[in-house]
Formats: structure tokens, sequence, C-alpha cells
């Protein structure tokens, strides 16, 4: 799943005629970059739900078949805060566990490694053992000091705790997470994860390579100007390496 309802008041007025996912970063929107890497992963089926400008997001993605995906929309009526769109998109997403990205991120994570962590999520009867959600965790951010969460050793994730990490808004979830939650209330996804880690059923893995918070205009300025530099310069190389073959 991708997220994709929020309202991005932090980037107006980019995104208010433009829902956030759709702002383009080194050539692409931001959305079609997570796309991209969950294909080149393996995941085919995609649910994305939408809220804020959602037609646009429809419009430009139609059912995936360009992109080589099949995608799914749930649409909210207003936005249902993290916890409760995923609560809201359960039946399109099935009772097997999954992953979720946030639309506004960017993020070079492994996300075959992700999926592979959602398949050993629960375990035993009546999910009385085993975990229920796994959590891609990154450096603490400058505007994000604090973090969120501690991963010891054992690669289990605690509400208190230091040193701290910063949750990267990409995890795994088994859908009991979300089994007390009503279908169609706005619910926040920290306090689900506090309680599963008190219960000890929520690991972690700390992703050390590229990840932002696309978050306002400045971060996806410089976001853009950085990988629009890459590719100029990867392909200044490419040109060297075939003029070097000849």
């Amino acid at each position: 799943m991708i997220l994709a309802a929020g309202r991005g008041e932090r980037m107006r007025p980019l995104t208010d005629h433009t829902p956030k996912p759709l702002l383009s970063v080194g050539g692409k929107p931001l959305i079609v970059w997570h796309i991209e890497g969950l294909r080149a992963a393996g995941v085919t089926e995609i649910v994305i739900n939408h809220a804020h400008l959602g037609h646009r997001l429809i419009d430009a993605l139609g059912d995936g078949h360009a992109l080589g995906v099949r995608l799914c929309w749930s649409a909210e009526p207003l936005a249902l805060e993290t916890a409760g769109g995923i609560r809201h998109a359960l039946p399109l997403l099935g009772e097997a566990p999954f992953i979720v990205v946030n639309g506004d991120v960017f993020c070079d994570a492994d996300l075959g490694a992700l999926c592979r962590a959602a398949q050993a999520l629960g375990a035993g009867p009546g999910l009385t053992q085993g975990e229920l959600a796994h959590l891609l965790m990154v450096d603490n951010p400058e505007h994000h000091p604090a973090g969120d969460f501690h991963l010891d050793a054992g690669a289990h994730l605690h509400a208190e705790g230091s040193p701290r990490l910063t949750f990267s808004g990409l995890g795994a979830y088994h859908p009991a997470l979300f089994a007390e939650l009503a279908d169609g209330n706005a619910a926040r996804l920290a306090p689900l994860l506090r309680t599963a880690m008190d219960a000890g059923r929520v690991s972690g893995a700390h992703h050390g390579g590229r990840w932002v918070d696309v978050g306002t205009p400045a971060r996806l300025a410089a976001l853009d100007a950085a990988l629009n530099a890459e590719r100029v310069a990867a392909e200044k190389a490419g040109l060297r390496t075939l003029r070097g073959a000849h």
C-alpha cells in the first residue's frame, strides 16, 4: 500500500492544485519512484489511498498498466490518518501481511527485504505469538532530532529507551494490528504501534542508505537538484564508457 491521502499543508502552495505524491523529483513524480521500486521488488498489486485531489492521482496513474503494476484505489471522503486509512483499505489488502510506504518520502531501501519481513509476521493460533509489525528505521534527521523509537540489539522496537531512531514511513504489518479499529474513523498509527511494542510484538531494522522526508518545498527542491545532478553524472559516465568501447 502507498499512503497518498495527506493534504500536504507544509508543502503549500505546491499542493493547492497537485497532490503531494505527484510532485516531481529527478524527472518523475514521487509516487512513481515508489511504484517502480515496488515493481522491481516483485510487488505488482498495489493499493493507493487518496483524499485531497485524489482524482488527479487516478487521472495520472490509472490502473497502473503503463507502469507494469495493477493499482487499486481506496477513496477516503476525508483523510483518515495513517491507521484509519490502512483499516479502510483492508478489504483490498486481504488477510495476509502487507507492506506500506508513505507517499511523501524518498528512500532507496531494499523493498524485497521488507516483503520478506512481512511474510514472517504473525504466528500461532489467534496470533497469540509473533510480531504484528516490522518498521524500517533511519538516523534522526535535523528536523526530528529526538527520534521515535528505540531499536534494541535483538531487533525489537520499544516506545521508550535510547538511542532512538526515526520511523522511515516504510513498514510491514499484519492485518490483526488494525482489528480493533472501526472502519471510517480517523486513527493514528503511533498508538497502535506503542501498544504492540509494549507486548514485544514489533521488530525493526536500521536503514543506513538514502532517506528523505519530502515535507517542505525546500526539501523537495534539494532532492530534485541532487537526483538531477546524479542523473547527469551517470549519463556522462555512460557516454565516456561508450566512447572508450570504440
